[in-house]
């Protein structure tokens, strides 16, 4: 169930996760990620030029095409990904989507959700690809 992610941030989530784990530069087809995630490979080639698109993605065309991650796993990391996808607002707006709710005017969950949208933000922002490598690859054999 997502609660805070749409499917699709998921997706990109995982996909460029997946890539991390591969050699520098090495192109995997939207096929092979699609079956190692289980997931249409349309909407994995749709996920993966959004990020294309970010730069955090490299693809290249033609038959032995597919996608690449275009930055060192050490300089990426999850938030980079949320942010390319659905945005940075999850960490700024009501979880209740309540307009107007602030400190001074909170829905009944504002305290409860801003301590742990701070703890998600400080997650996301923390680690890079390259700390998250050796947890990857054991989900990945795993799926």
């Amino acid at each position: 169930m997502t609660v805070i992610f749409s499917k699709k941030c998921e997706l990109a989530l995982q996909a460029v996760l997946y890539l991390s784990v591969k050699k520098e530069n090495f192109i995997v087809s939207a096929i092979e990620i699609s079956k190692e995630l289980k997931v249409p490979k349309e909407f994995v080639s749709k996920v993966l030029q959004i990020l294309t698109d970010s730069g955090i993605v490299g693809s290249k065309k033609g038959k032995n095409g597919g996608f690449y991650l275009a930055k060192a796993p050490a300089e990426v990391k999850l938030i980079d990904i949320v942010a390319a996808i659905d945005g940075l607002e999850i960490f700024n707006t009501c979880v209740l989507g309540f307009p107007g709710c602030s400190i001074a005017e909170p829905c009944p969950v504002h305290e409860k959700w801003g301590k742990l949208r701070e703890d998600a933000y400080k997650m996301l922002s923390e680690e890079t690809l390259e700390q998250l490598k050796g947890k990857t690859l054991n989900k990945i054999l795993n799926l």
